[in-house]
């Protein structure tokens, strides 16, 4: 995406009479308190050692709510069309953010094919946009054997089960290829689909899955507190690690089975987030599968059903090392009509040079997606098809502007660089930090550390902070002094089993070898009940989380979206300043990756 074509665009929109909000910021005093107050009270601020200095007090002042809200109300806007990559909605987000940095006196980070800077990295992408049947049909390979269990379905006596696309399950194809088709491909259930030599565990043993349809567990086995780290979620446990083994075994297809409790989220954010187009960065690579697709909980159960198995059983046999997969004497046979076309999102990169004339090669790294869902094709029962993305992640583009702001506005610099990334398509599997990670503006080697924002505190000021992906590196003593002075305590992510640090920016530089901080919204509220805080996020993401209903809404309560941004404001300036740069905890997952480009950095 070149800038002059966005210019163009915007320019012409405006002429239409488009105005572009303009963002009021106002000051704001602190509100910690300095002397001891009861449980519901607002923290209390401890003083001494771990006080940021009076010029980062005074540059975090101008973190504010009114800041916060004019970005999220501008980005959140049907104006934007839900900022789908590559639309003109995506194109006016990234052209306001890049305005708001060159406003703030920040550089762009990016370079032209001629070495010019610039604040837009293009990300090409290749988009994929399925037609699958109504009505998906698997057959017994073997009609005449008699199925007692399902012998009153008139469907399955004809040897026949038909589900329902997008209401019991999602069929995309996994190839850019116009059609794609599968035919007489044996269903095949793999338990976990993990292959983990570390954990002695194979879930496939020597099977020959070429050709078949493999049909997977979500999560990973979590039975055994010493094995897959227990409840708590590897990338073992990921959707895109299914298809990826599925894939590199040779296999036609994967269907996840979906529950709530193993995604962490409702069948219908599956059902939003998988419709119309999906993305891939054009430069992909690899093997792949034609299907990958999803079963709700009670479609894999008639699936199990009809295939004469119990789902229970079987899952009850995946959690074993010993388990061995079940051909499940079903074939599928499938035609699907493909969409292919080339399509260009792009990343904004502004920077702040450090002061160091050593340190300054090095960067801490702050990042937030840009990008939603775009719009659907059919309204929702209240007439909307636009999902706004307010909360997702409008939120944390403004909260990483006002940030931004603040360092600007330090009375000196600090010595490391600071790199404000803006990325794009991280609803389509983490496209744009993934390109960042692949084709980034300084050796890996040189970034200290990643600061990333997804979504803010809508509630209210809160005791505590939520850091997902604690125990993972040297950062979390960072955000516990920092927490400290403001009176909060840190605490490990609350839902471990839903994965959290492997679905945002973090892990696309985690892979790389940079560690980071990711942040969930804290859940005890200051004057609220216990479990308010809780009850409220369980609902949004029950009922807003990639919905169209997730738009701007001016009751919000951001005075703990101010205290979060606040601390990672003066965490990245903490890790600016510091001696060293952070590290993985030994043995962590990500310890030899950041060993790697350690060592390229210095060679």
């Amino acid at each position: 995406m070149q800038p002059s074509t966005l210019t163009n665009m915007f320019r012409s929109r405006f002429s239409q009479g488009i105005l572009v909000a303009t963002v009021v910021v106002v000051a704001f005093t602190s509100a910690y308190s300095q002397e001891t107050q009861p449980e519901n009270a607002v923290p209390t601020v401890v003083r001494g050692e771990s006080e940021p200095s009076a010029g980062a007090r005074a540059a975090a002042e101008v973190i504010d709510a009114a800041g916060l809200r004019a970005h999220i109300r501008f980005l959140a806007d049907d104006l934007l069309e839900g900022r789908g990559p590559g639309s003109r909605g995506d194109q006016l987000a990234q052209l306001y953010i890049s305005c708001q940095l060159e406003a703030l006196g920040i550089e762009p980070a990016a370079k032209t094919e001629a070495g010019e800077s610039t604040w837009f990295q293009p990300v090409p992408l290749r988009g994929l946009t399925t037609r699958a049947p109504e009505m998906i049909d698997f057959r017994r390979a073997k009609p005449e054997q008699k199925q007692a269990d399902v012998a009153s379905d008139k469907s399955n006596s004809a040897g026949t089960l038909s589900l329902r696309l997008l209401d019991d399950m999602m069929a995309i194809s996994g190839k850019a290829e116009p059609t794609i088709s599968i035919e007489n491909a044996e269903l095949v259930f793999v338990g976990y689909g993990i292959q983990a030599p570390e954990y002695d565990w194979n879930d496939f043993k020597q099977t020959d899955m070429r050709g078949k349809i493999l049909v997977v567990l979500n999560n990973d086995p979590a039975d055994d507190p010493d094995l897959f780290a227990g409840k708590r979620r590897l990338y073992y446990g990921r959707w895109d690690y299914k298809y990826q083994m599925a894939a590199k075994l040779g296999a036609a297809g994967a269907l996840i089975i979906h529950t709530t409790e193993s995604a962490g989220y409702p069948y219908q954010v599956v059902r939003t987030s998988w419709s119309g187009e999906e993305f891939e960065l054009a430069s992909s690579q690899g093997p792949r599968t034609k299907l990958k697709g999803w079963l709700t909980e009670e479609a894999a159960q008639k699936l199990i059903n009809f295939s004469g198995h119990d789902l229970q059983q079987l899952i009850d046999q995946a959690q074993s090392r010993d388990f061995k997969p079940v051909p499940l004497g079903v074939e599928l046979s499938l035609e699907m009509q493909c969409s292919v076309r080339e399509q260009m999102t792009g990343n904004v990169l502004g920077v702040i040079p450090g002061s160091d004339p050593q340190l300054a090669r090095e960067f801490v790294v702050y990042t937030a997606h840009h990008d939603h869902l775009g719009m659907a094709e059919t309204r929702d029962a209240d007439g909307d098809n636009i999902y706004n993305g307010a909360v997702d992640n409008a939120s944390g583009v403004a909260s990483l502007l006002t940030i931004a702001k603040a360092m600007a506005a330090l009375p000196e610099r600090p010595k490391r660089s600071l790199l404000f990334a803006f990325v794009g398509a991280e609803e389509q599997g983490l496209l744009g930090s993934q390109h960042l990670a692949l084709h980034p503006p300084m050796p890996t080697g040189y970034m200290a550390a990643v600061i990333n924002i997804d979504g803010i505190n809508f509630l209210g000021r809160a005791h505590d902070v939520n850091v997902i992906g604690y125990g993972k590196s040297n950062l979390d003593g960072l955000v516990e002094r920092v927490a400290k002075w403001q009176g909060r305590t840190v605490i490990p992510d609350y839902f471990p089993d839903r994965g959290y640090y492997y679905r945002s920016d973090q892990f696309s530089l985690a892979k790389v070898g940079v560690p980071g901080v990711y942040l969930h919204s804290g859940i005890k509220i200051i004057d609220r009940p216990d479990g308010w805080g809780k009850e409220q996020l369980g609902a949004w993401v029950e009922k807003t989380y990639h919905q169209p209903s997730d738009e701007f809404d001016a009751s919000w309560d951001l005075t703990g979206a101010i205290d979060d941004a606040r601390l990672l404001m003066q965490l990245g300036f903490e890790v600016a300043n510091q001696a060293d740069m952070p590290q993985w905890i030994r043995g962590d997952e990500f310890e030899a990756a950041r060993r790697s480009a350690i060592e390229a950095r210095d060679r």
